[in-house]
């Protein structure tokens, strides 16, 4: 275990970087946080904060890029013949899934993502990204363009079911995410969303 200079323990994982400026944006809100002082709180440099994280608005998004490469693989490693908004509701729960120690944190980086205006245009960016992934595996399951009507529909659906399911999260804490996800979408489907493949129902 290293010790920084001021004798602190020395952090070592993207983790740990989030959860020192997690506490940080709490106390002094994200605005007033500056990189400087998540560095000085982790025990780290500001050149090795840097080698966790590109900017400081993109700690509440962790290691998104990652995630958005596994539910990628995952989408594409579905049966052709599942019904594609079971896929859909597998896949969103999968990405959002998360283990009880993480869920405090995960809680914190959701109301900073959700509620901070200063992140909200770095956040669209993220979302169009999400969104794509998703359009992609639609367009290829429908045989039609990524950017046609169908897959950005249903992309857009999605996000808004994965957000408003985060919403009820938060204000809910003894609510489960991950059935407050598959009944979002399986509202989508009670709502006669249809498309080829787009079998409805309850696995």
């Amino acid at each position: 275990m290293s010790e920084s200079r001021g004798g602190r323990r020395r952090i070592t994982t993207r983790a740990e970087v989030e959860h020192a400026a997690f506490e940080l944006f709490g106390r002094r809100g994200f605005e007033g946080t500056t990189i400087d002082d998540i560095a000085e709180a982790a025990g780290i440099g500001r050149r090795t904060f840097f080698r966790y994280f590109p900017s400081k608005n993109d700690i509440a998004w962790g290691d998104f890029d990652g995630e958005l490469k596994k539910m990628r693989e995952r989408l594409a490693s579905y049966p052709a013949d599942r019904p594609l908004l079971k896929v859909i509701r597998d896949a969103l729960v999968d990405f959002n899934r998360i283990g009880p120690d993480e869920a405090p944190w995960h809680r914190r980086r959701m109301e900073l993502i959700l509620t901070t205006p200063a992140l909200q245009a770095h956040s669209a960016l993220r979302y169009a990204a999400w969104r794509q992934v998703l359009a992609d595996f639609v367009a290829e399951r429908l045989g039609v363009a990524p950017d046609s009507l169908t897959p950005q529909a249903i992309a857009y659906a999605t996000l808004g079911v994965a957000l408003a399911a985060y919403e009820q999260w938060l204000r809910t804490p003894d609510a489960d995410l991950g059935e407050l996800l598959a009944a979002g979408v399986d509202e989508l489907g009670h709502l006669s969303l249809t498309a080829p493949n787009a079998e409805v129902g309850h696995s």
